[in-house]
């Protein structure tokens, strides 16, 4: 269910709100907000009446406040006035947006403004980073309105269907902002998943024995330093992935291209092109021989590094976010903005399309014994699916950015604006809140002996220990905005990629 958001402006400032609707895109693009102002307004309709009907209806009203916007009595005197009787019966969430330096405080001082301590757009030095931080503020807002926006449609469907499962008066009044629902356990007769599909799947990809289980050397955070600064892509990096022998690291970029190091030295190994827009996800078979890539353009790319062959997947209709590989190497599993999960048997060709979710699915991980696959997505759920059958197994109902099994596989970790929630998989209950971010948590990542969790986001870098909720280090050194985090599967190196293009490798400095 989309947020409906309304531009309160000035026109000299429509070229600073055609900025700020370019940054709020990616949130059109999930099917969280829909936004609307007086140039979508159709040839031939009365224009007053058109404003005034979605500005009663906006969740959200942004005021982009300038000296035009408060010398304009339209702006001052109609619209802002409504906006703010409407906040104030607590029908619309008014945020003022200060465009151009002006004095508002005054007026709208008891208003929550953006950007950050309210420094007007024009005034940073780079705009694009001013919106970002706006665009950032929506979002938190966007998913709060969210949980309610469903919360309200779970009481209405309560209310005509007494009989159902999903939602009891106890869920409904748990899932607030900062708490979640969880569903108990779907019977044996749940809707099954789409036939399978007929698709063959590239033939180089080797499905490994399973070794036997090794011990790990015990990670030590508190000995981590920087080791190596990774330098090449041209955008935000925005997914990390190790090869199973951690030797070798695949990074993937707003920029279009995936590129190869060497942990060792930071040398690169090769660079993919390929991509017309960003490279999401990336994911390495446990053989290492195929990495499987997602992003702009609905596909799902398998390379062979050996050969440097490329077999690209069809299938989902917009963005696909996340890709991932099964432990036995015979799944892989791609979430999209279409709102489908489909795993690809690789030795039969097979393709099993999961349509449970009702927006995008942002994140995927299976389970260490390759039985469960969780999915994030915007719809504000977590689900966890029997990989077998493809049934939905259970439903956790919270907002969620990223998901990550615990080795042992009896823990899932998810973010959760600025908190990590750990849950017990066995029964989808909470087990503990991790707080200390200041900020929404990007991604979670557990070190492979499971004893340390890492989480980056808008703020930091935190690692923290699993049976505590300690926080045991932060790293500061990474002062922009994280994206990915990923521990190397040896355990000895904690890789962080970053808005400022740049991926971080830190480790013990032997």
């Amino acid at each position: 269910m989309s947020v409906s958001i309304f531009f309160c402006y000035a026109h000299e400032d429509e070229d600073l709100l055609n900025k700020l609707k370019r940054h709020l895109w990616p949130l059109q693009r999930q099917g969280l907000i829909a936004v609307w102002h007086d140039r979508d307004i159709s040839a031939g309709t009365e224009w007053e009446q058109e404003i005034s009907q979605h500005l009663n209806a906006a969740q959200i009203i942004l005021l982009l406040v300038s000296p035009d916007f408060m010398y304009s009595e339209y702006c001052y005197g109609v619209e802002m006035q409504r906006a703010i009787e409407r906040h104030q019966r607590g029908e619309a969430r008014v945020i003022p947006v200060i465009m151009r330096p002006v004095y508002w405080q005054g007026i709208l001082g008891h208003l929550q403004a953006l950007p950050t301590d309210a420094k007007p757009v024009r005034s940073w030095s780079d705009v694009d980073e001013a919106f970002y931080n706006v665009a950032e503020g929506i979002r938190t807002v966007v998913e709060q309105l969210s949980v309610k926006l469903a919360v309200q449609a779970g009481e209405k469907q309560h209310v005509q269907f007494s009989t159902s499962s999903v939602v009891t008066p106890a869920h409904i009044k748990a899932a607030e902002p900062t708490t979640s629902v969880v569903d108990e356990p779907k019977p044996a007769s749940s809707k099954p998943a789409k036939v399978p599909e007929a698709e063959p799947i590239l033939s180089a990809v080797n499905v490994p024995k399973r070794a036997p289980a090794t011990p790990l050397p015990s990670l030590k955070p508190e000995t981590f330093s920087l080791l190596r600064t990774l330098t090449g892509h041209e955008a935000e990096v925005l997914s990390m992935a190790f090869s199973p022998d951690s030797l070798t690291l695949a990074s993937g970029s707003d920029d279009g291209r995936i590129k190869l190091w060497e942990v060792a030295t930071g040398k690169k190994l090769h660079n993919f092109t390929g991509y017309t827009g960003s490279v999401i996800s990336v994911s390495f078979s446990p053989d290492g021989r195929i990495l499987a890539s997602g992003g702009a353009g609905h596909l799902v790319k398998l390379r062979n590094l050996a050969t440097k062959k490329l077999r690209t997947l069809t299938g989902h209709t917009d963005i696909v976010y996340c890709v991932a590989f099964s432990p036995d190497g015979q799944t892989l599993a791609s979430g999209s903005a279409d709102r489908t999960i489909k795993l690809r048997n690789l030795a039969t060709g097979q393709v099993r399309t999961l349509t449970e979710h009702t927006s995008g699915v942002i994140c995927v991980a299976f389970s260490p014994d390759g039985q469960t696959l969780a999915s994030g997505s915007n719809d504000m759920t977590i689900k966890l699916w029997n990989v077998a059958t493809g049934q939905e197994v259970r439903t956790i109902r919270i907002s969620v950015d990223s998901v990550a099994f615990s080795p042992d596989g009896q823990t899932l970790a998810s973010a959760h604006f600025d908190q990590i929630i750990l849950w017990n998989v066995a029964t989808g209950q909470e087990v503990r809140t991790i707080t200390g971010h200041t900020n929404t948590v990007r991604s979670v990542a557990f070190s492979p002996d499971g004893r340390t969790l890492a989480s980056g986001g808008t703020d930091q870098i935190i690692l923290w220990n699993v049976a505590t909720g300690q926080e045991v280090r932060t790293i500061t050194e990474h002062p922009n905005i994280v994206y990915c985090v990923a521990f190397s599967p040896d355990g000895q190196t904690l890789a962080i990629g970053s808005s400022d293009t740049s991926i971080k490798l830190w480790g013990r400095n032997e």
